[in-house]
């Protein structure tokens, strides 16, 4: 699958490796209510073009795991300041 990085130059090497550590950090970077989007530009910074589609879960699970995600955040990173700010503000 990544048969391409074995033909690549050490200067095409050191590129691939700052833009992926640019999406990276892009996405690390999020938050607020940006933590919650979908990031097809990350899969985009991969060689093979697919077209993915995501299997979308009915809105009772999707909620379901929105409240898990968000009690995920709680445990795993539980400094973190918090926002009243509602989506769109």
């Amino acid at each position: 699958m990544d048969k391409d990085l074995d033909t690549m130059t050490r200067e095409q090497l050191i590129a691939e490796v700052k833009t992926l550590r640019a999406g990276i950090r892009t996405h690390r970077d999020t938050s607020g209510h940006d933590l919650c989007w979908y990031h097809p530009h990350l899969w985009a910074l991969l060689p093979e073009q697919v077209n993915h589609v995501p299997l979308v879960p009915d809105w009772p699970q999707f909620m379901r795991g929105c409240v898990k995600y968000r009690e995920s955040l709680d445990a795993q990173c539980p400094q973190a300041p918090r926002s009243q700010l509602e989506f769109g503000e």
